[in-house]
């Protein structure tokens, strides 16, 4: 080995030993009779200090003609340092050098390589290598690292076996758009990469391998975000011979093991458990964050409002098919200046509310609104009861159509909790959200979707209404959310061939459309599939969940920007005209 120690291990008790470290240069420091050397590895960070009168003048020549991340190592004596460092961990030593080997010269980089650099996102992600060196950066991937070890330690102790599945399969027309791969042994036909490993763990569970999970790469062709990247990586995981339960408890354990060995943080041995009717209409959306109240009440019921006024005659809230309130508590000193401002901000096209109404109610219990005109005292104080505002709070409405309104009040929530500190991301609240709609319509064409995949199963009470009242109907569905985050989901899947072939039906596949997409999994069927169900968490969300950033590209090694580019290897790009012509392609462009 080229080194005795890292750069972050020597403490006082190596002092007066001789050592040999290698790393990068972070900074150099030239006081002309004293030279200090920060030497930087993934470990951490060690001072070098020369003295001219204690040292030959040659090795003081050599150690300045150093630049920053150049790669040297250096022998020396470990020394206690006159002035420690607390914000080092090797802050109580230094080491004197009695040898200095250049390594490698480098170019003077495009931004500090340290915590807080200069760079912007654009020259960071193209030159990825260098920011890669960063502390804040490369702890994340540490932190990438134990999540993954831990998930794998806790999944082997269940049972489970880690299988791997293809990533050269076959395209299908449900989710979001495929990445295809042209196949040159097969003229005209394409392979797709995998938006899941979901019909092959099926059909592990076929085959008898009763708990298979796998840290994989997944792949959708669709507009990016902050927690969006084309390729991605999943938690995946089946069970058979199990209920929704057993699938819950499981991987509770799962997330229970993963915060007490990262984060030092003890989860409720049992997680709460929300219907999604009860998430959307007390959150506005189903991965609510329930680390603060300030659940939203609904007004309206039959065109009229609670105390009895009729909205016809209530010009706030004037035919609006949904009137939604959110109450603040403490917040009645709040000036106009700052309602005004919340105004504005739902009125913007992200938003797209036309206004926002309120009511304060005082310490003492009077009520004043932006509407008093059309209210007697007595059914303020009836108004501000049925929405919970609570003396000294301050309650805001938004009216409109429902899946609008609803949608902006949540929006609404979330800005105040962000606003009032309610929403500190060392604070965590895991819960499930259980009972989704199996199906939902669209609205252009009318024709009905699963709202997960076409492979979750109905709940066996409801099945009855799968073809006269699909909207009544739940799914055997669930998701796990963190801090208003869905980082998991699955379902309890149809195993059943028949129940599988209505599903195709009800979604408005010929036989010979599904057979097509789906015969080798209908085929499978017939030979003895046993119940089964799974879950797939986010590993890149929970991993920046964890590391208390909601950006998971901070948590991947080489990331796509927002346009799905790989700026640092100029990815996509074209390919040559002989490339062309072996797949039998021609490009429009």
């Amino acid at each position: 080995m080229m080194r005795t120690h890292t750069c972050g291990e020597l403490r006082s008790e190596h002092v007066g030993q001789e050592v040999t470290l290698c790393g990068w240069v972070q900074t150099l420091r030239d006081k002309g009779a004293l030279l200090w050397i920060d030497l930087r590895d993934r470990f951490g960070i060690t001072q070098l200090t020369l003295e001219a009168e204690n040292l030959a003048p040659e090795l003081m020549q050599q150690a300045r003609s150093f630049g920053r991340e150049y790669v040297i190592q250096v022998t020396g004596t470990v020394k206690l340092r006159h002035s420690p460092s607390p914000k080092l961990e090797t802050g109580a030593i230094e080491v004197v050098p009695s040898q200095l080997t250049l390594l490698n010269s480098a170019q003077l980089p495009p931004f500090l390589i340290e915590d807080e650099t200069d760079g912007g996102d654009d020259l960071r992600m193209k030159f990825r290598y260098l920011d890669l060196r960063r502390k804040p950066v490369r702890e994340n991937l540490i932190l990438r690292h134990r999540v993954a070890q831990a998930t794998r330690r806790y999944l082997d102790q269940q049972g489970f076996l880690e299988i791997e599945t293809p990533v050269l399969i076959k395209s299908t027309p449900e989710g979001a758009r495929d990445f295809v791969v042209p196949s040159r042994m097969n003229p005209g036909e394409f392979y797709a990469l995998p938006q899941s490993p979901q019909t092959f763990k099926q059909l592990l569970m076929v085959s008898g391998f009763d708990k298979y999970f796998q840290i994989v790469k997944c792949f959708r062709d669709e507009d990016l975000r902050a927690d969006r990247q084309p390729e991605f990586t999943q938690i995946d995981c089946e069970m058979s011979f199990v209920e929704q339960e057993d699938i819950l408890n499981t991987f509770e354990g799962l997330i229970r093991s993963l915060f007490k060995e990262v984060k030092g943080i003890e989860l409720p041995e049992k997680l709460q458990k929300m219907t999604y009717s009860e998430a959307m209409w007390s959150y506005g959306n189903d991965k609510p964050d329930i680390r603060f109240g300030m659940k939203l009440v609904n007004l309206k019921v039959s065109q009229q409002l609670y105390a009895g006024v009729s909205l016809e005659t209530f010009q706030v809230f004037d035919a609006a098919e949904t009137v939604i309130a959110v109450s603040v508590p403490g917040a009645s000193s709040w000036t106009r200046k700052q309602i005004d401002a919340l105004t504005e901000w739902v009125k913007r096209p992200q938003i797209g509310m036309k206004g926002l109404a309120w009511m304060k109610r005082e310490e003492e219990g009077s009520v004043k609104t932006s509407f008093d005109k059309f209210f007697s005292p007595e059914a303020l104080a009836q108004l501000a009861d049925f929405c919970e505002a609570s003396n000294g709070s301050l309650t805001f409405f938004l009216a409109g159509d429902e899946k609008a309104t609803r949608k902006a009040a949540s929006e609404l929530r979330l800005e105040l909790g962000n606003q009032l500190g309610l929403r500190s991301k060392d604070q965590y609240s895991v819960h499930w959200v259980v009972d989704f709609p199996l199906l939902e319509q669209d609205e252009a064409s009318g024709r009905w979707h699963a709202m997960h995949h076409p492979f979750t199963s109905p709940k066996k009470e409801d099945e009855e209404f799968l073809f006269t009242d699909p909207g009544k109907v739940r799914a055997n569905a669930y998701d796990m959310v963190i801090n208003g985050v869905e980082v998991g989901g699955g379902s309890i899947r149809i195993f059943d061939q028949a129940l599988q072939a209505k599903m195709f039906e009800r979604l408005g596949f010929s036989q010979e459309e599904a057979q097509k997409q789906f015969g080798f999994l209908m085929d499978a069927f017939t030979y003895g599939a046993p119940p089964h169900g799974g879950i797939a968490f986010g590993f890149d969300r929970l991993c920046a969940l964890l590391g208390g950033s909601e950006i998971i590209r901070d948590f991947i090694a080489f990331p796509k920007n927002n346009s799905g580019r790989d700026v640092m290897i100029e990815a996509p790009s074209t390919i040559d005209a002989l490339q062309l012509d072996e797949l039998k392609l021609k490009t429009l462009a």
